[in-house]
């Protein structure tokens, strides 16, 4: 047993994948600290998932303002103060970061604040804020430092005129026009935050279409609704060169072998991320990594006994839930008790840019690639009374069928609030329902998960509204 200075489970970064592994620790009766350098939440928290989605409540808000007269609303001498929203966001963070820091407490988990280096298998080295070092020393150790913005050689990050989101996210001016490079969920997200407050927003995305990772039809919507709000959209494109001066950014682009060169105020790199393995003395106790990522197993556990990995680190798949499941998951292993592993290809994906963007499983093309007979349920947006009194027409939802048996491979949706679909859909791939079931449970009406149940029954062929 641990004594008084040890701890069963210390685990490097407070993030969800953190701090939610922290947490399960206390509930298990494991003594338990976090060692995190900076703030509680980790980016997700603090420059991520949720300042992210308070600045798109206020496009969203901007955008029902735009069209204004669709519901009957004039405005005079009307204005949007982004700084507000900007510090709205900050505001927003602030109290979810009070409540992490509640929450460990409450679960007798410890937060040390300083930066960690692992000098064994059991032992670390924390280097507080005013520069002295304390050992810690555990039985288990869980690396959750997690990942930063990518960049490119050829966009060099300043941090003033070519900047990542890490800086976009606290930025409280708009600036006349912007290439957002990456048209991933950071860069559509961004883009549309952007657009609503008036922005000149061009993204360029190496890759044949927005959102790639995605199933193409759902990318087609998005790039549909997207020209509709005036965001230009360059695909196909790299860019080879950037040249900063005081007043903007001169990109030079590659677009289907033809050069081109374009001039903006601000550049915004959203093309990925890359892992904090760096200085955390991995090499030194033998852990394995790949390209920077920490290797793990089903148990999140590394090739060096007691020390494991989860979240972005682990290169698995870079969202805050999936983070938070490696965390319960690794902690449980250290527990003793039974885990089950995660399939990531039936992870759900958020986009909340508008309309937003949500999937799970296998796209019709990757279904087909993988050898099943594939049948297709879709439900159109504008099909949908719900949708229609909203005002939100744009968008689908799509099944990606098991003809055989039924089994739903993959959903995919474009339109309002459907990633609040992504847990009956979670749910019903749990406990191996089929379309068939889908179709027979009553949705409320009018609703927007009706979408679902409509494209459940289209691959029956029984579709009513449309």
């Amino acid at each position: 047993m641990a004594t008084d200075s040890d701890y069963d489970v210390a685990v490097i970064g407070g993030g969800p994948g953190g701090y939610v592994a922290a947490i399960r620790a206390g509930q298990l009766g494991l003594k338990a600290c976090v060692i995190e350098r900076d703030a509680l939440g980790g980016v997700c928290l603090n420059w991520g998932c949720i300042p992210s989605k308070a600045l798109l409540k206020n496009a969203e808000i901007l955008s029902y303002i735009h069209r204004a007269d669709q519901f009957g609303l004039r405005f005079d001498n009307f204005h949007a103060d982004y700084s507000v929203a900007v510090g709205r966001s900050r505001q927003v963070v602030n109290r979810m970061t009070r409540g992490i820091g509640f929450l460990l407490r409450k679960n007798n988990v410890e937060h040390i604040p300083g930066t960690a280096r692992i000098v064994s298998p059991n032992s670390i080295d924390v280097t507080g804020p005013a520069g002295a070092a304390t050992p810690v020393r555990a039985r288990n150790i869980i690396v959750a430092t997690g990942a930063r913005p990518r960049s490119i050689p050829p966009l060099p990050v300043d941090g003033a005129r070519i900047i990542t989101s890490r800086e976009a996210i606290v930025a409280e001016d708009i600036p006349e026009s912007i290439a957002i490079v990456g048209g991933g969920a950071i860069g559509v997200e961004f883009a549309y935050i952007y657009r609503m407050y008036g922005a000149s927003v061009t993204i360029i995305e190496l890759l044949p279409r927005l959102v790639p990772n995605e199933d193409e039809e759902i990318s087609q919507q998005l790039e549909r609704a997207f020209n509709r709000e005036g965001i230009a959209i360059r695909t196909g494109a790299g860019v080879t060169g950037a040249q900063t001066d005081a007043t903007g950014v001169t990109l030079s682009i590659d677009q289907a072998g033809a050069a081109a060169t374009a001039r903006f105020d601000k550049v915004l790199v959203a093309i990925g991320v890359q892992p904090n393995t760096e200085s955390l003395g991995l090499e030194s106790v033998g852990v394995a990594t790949e390209r920077g990522y920490v290797s793990i197993d089903d148990k999140m556990a590394t090739n060096v006994p007691g020390i494991y990995a989860v979240g972005d680190v682990t290169g698995k798949l870079a969202l805050a839930h999936v983070a938070s499941a490696q965390g319960v998951t690794a902690v449980e292993a250290i527990a003793g008790a039974e885990t089950q592993p995660l399939d990531y290809t039936l992870m759900p994906r958020a986009t909340y840019c508008h309309p937003q963007v949500a999937s799970m499983g296998l796209t019709e093309a990757q279904a087909r690639e993988q050898g099943y007979d594939v049948k297709v349920g879709r439900f159109n947006v504008p099909a949908s009374g719900k949708a229609v009194a909203m005002g939100e027409t744009d968008g689908m939802v799509k099944l990606v069928i098991d003809a055989q048996y039924g089994e739903i491979l993959g959903g995919h949706m474009c339109g309002p609030e459907v990633t609040e679909l992504l847990g009956e859909l979670s749910m019903t791939k749990l406990l191996e329902g089929t379309t068939l079931e889908l179709g027979w449970a009553v949705h409320a009406h009018p609703t927007i998960a009706e979408m679902l149940h409509e494209a459940a029954l289209d691959a029956e062929g029984r579709v009513i509204h449309m």
